[in-house]
């Protein structure tokens, strides 16, 4: 992100999108955009840029824009959708830009090949895709019925789904099923990708939802309680991703309603929320994730990313502090100009707000391979080390050391300082490092910003050739800066 002049928060953009300005440039028309007409406007004082088939006119947006113009400028003149993908897909563009919006992409027209040697070749090569193509299939239908199956069946009081994965490693974790109004959808993760079932069942259930996962076999079963001991014709009416096996970015984000159970204060800017998932929802956040939370403000959709934590990080209370499974906490800093966290510290107990399926692609075997376990963090980048943290020094065996260097800008700003200076002297493993950059006179820890130089004094191994994790978390430049 990037400082925003005065006047350009998010509220302002809502406030401009709502003014009846036109946005466009087209007076409200919509158009159809060639390749050759979108690539035209490719500057700042004129910029489109095309995401999934729409055309939006960026150009009065470039200054609200939080990531800043230079990465707008990225997409100028293109399709910008792999761009957009790989930063922040969760964010709501059809409603954010909405006012914005030029028109659709132009269908591509292809030209008719002219001579009977051009139609021979085309034929020939025709003949040679869908040969390709048919093997193709083949194989991803293989694939599909090799890894997926799923099959259902009754008691006079149970419905119970079983999923096949085929899958040995297959945990609770990999497994995501929601059950709310007669709706069921399933979700199993492998990788990038994910299966999903998913419809509205015939018949009402009760909020009680059991998972049972055979993790040997990869054999999940989802089991129902019927509210009548009726015989049921069939498991329900599918949707339209239902029984499918897909890239996980293509089948798109899920949220719940989650209910705000508590709000305690970390620090004088941070509190620590807990949310409630829904008695129907089976959810667990990998360690390494994050789940995104959306609000509707000011008649847009508003959406951020945050990583759960533990609710507390005291090795005496390890296992109350393993998830329940019931209960997501978060760790978020109140910016007094923040939309969106002004909204969520507004929220009353007992409020709810919607929350995602977790996302990332952090993987707990990078630290099982590990000796030495090295964390920077800065500010709230601290939140992705809480789990970190809690798992290295209690299931990672081969660890010599776990060290956590981390930046804030005041002695006040620390979180959970306490538990970590405990967790230092319960654990001789684990070291912790206070550094800042604001201190007051009576501060006597290391100060300054993150670099190669205060760095070094830390980052070491434990012994020559030890295999060394390092992970980074805070603000993008301190993040950036860890990097080089």
């Amino acid at each position: 992100q990037v400082p925003l002049r005065p006047g350009r928060s998010l509220m302002d953009w809502i406030r401009l999108t709502k003014s009846g300005k036109d946005l466009t440039g087209l007076k409200g028309r919509l158009i159809e955009v060639t390749e050759d007409e979108l690539a035209k406007h490719n500057k700042k004082e004129d910029c489109w840029i095309c995401i999934r088939g729409f055309v939006y006119n960026v150009t009065p947006y470039m200054e609200y824009h939080p990531g800043g113009e230079d990465e707008l400028m990225k997409a100028a003149g293109t399709d910008g959708t792999d761009l957009f993908d790989q930063v922040h897909r969760w964010v709501n563009y059809e409603s954010m830009l909405k006012e914005c919006l030029v028109g659709r992409m132009a269908v591509k027209s292809i030209a008719a090949p002219k001579g009977e040697l051009e139609v021979k070749f085309i034929l020939i090569s025709a003949k040679k895709v869908y040969v390709f193509l048919f093997i193709f299939c083949i194989f991803c239908i293989s694939l599909y019925f090799l890894f997926y199956s799923y099959d259902w069946f009754q008691t006079e009081s149970l419905i119970t789904i079983v999923i096949y994965t085929k899958q040995k490693d297959m945990n609770a974790e990999l497994v995501i099923i929601d059950c709310q109004d007669k709706r069921l959808r399933g979700e199993i993760m492998l990788g990038d990708y994910s299966y999903l079932v998913e419809v509205d069942l015939d018949h009402a259930v009760s909020e009680d939802v059991a998972v049972n996962i055979a993790e040997k076999v990869g054999k999940v079963e989802i089991i129902l309680k019927k509210k009548d001991n009726i015989n049921w014709k069939m498991l329900g009416q599918p949707w339209e991703g239902h029984n499918t096996f897909v890239k996980r970015t293509d089948r798109g984000l899920f949220y719940r309603k989650c209910k705000l159970v508590s709000k305690t204060e970390v620090t004088h800017d941070t509190k620590l929320f807990c949310l409630m998932l829904p008695k129907g929802t089976h959810l667990r956040v990998p360690i390494g994730q994050h789940v995104y939370l959306k609000q509707i403000i000011a008649g847009t959709e508003v959406v951020k990313p945050y990583t759960p934590v533990l609710p507390f990080l005291l090795l005496d209370f390890q296992e109350a502090s393993h998830q329940d499974g019931v209960h997501i906490y978060l760790m978020i800093k109140i910016y007094s100009s923040g939309l969106f966290t002004q909204a969520l510290d507004h929220l009353q107990i007992g409020d709810c707000i919607s929350v995602s399926n977790p996302e990332g692609n952090f993987k707990k075997s990078q630290v099982h391979t590990s000796e030495d376990l090295i964390l920077l963090a800065g500010g709230t980048g601290f939140t992705p080390m809480v789990k970190l943290l809690n798992f290295a020094l209690t299931e990672v065996s081969c660890l010599r050391t776990v060290k956590l260097i981390f930046f804030n800008k005041t002695e006040d700003d620390i979180l959970w300082r306490n538990h970590l200076e405990q967790l230092a002297l319960e654990d001789e493993r684990f070291e912790v490092q206070f550094i800042l950059s604001q201190p007051t006179k009576d501060w006597v820890g290391k100060q300054g910003k993150i670099s190669s130089s205060l760095l070094s004094e830390f980052v070491k191994r434990s012994k020559k050739d030890s295999k060394v994790l390092i992970c980074i978390c805070g603000p993008t430049p301190f993040t950036e800066q860890g990097v080089q």
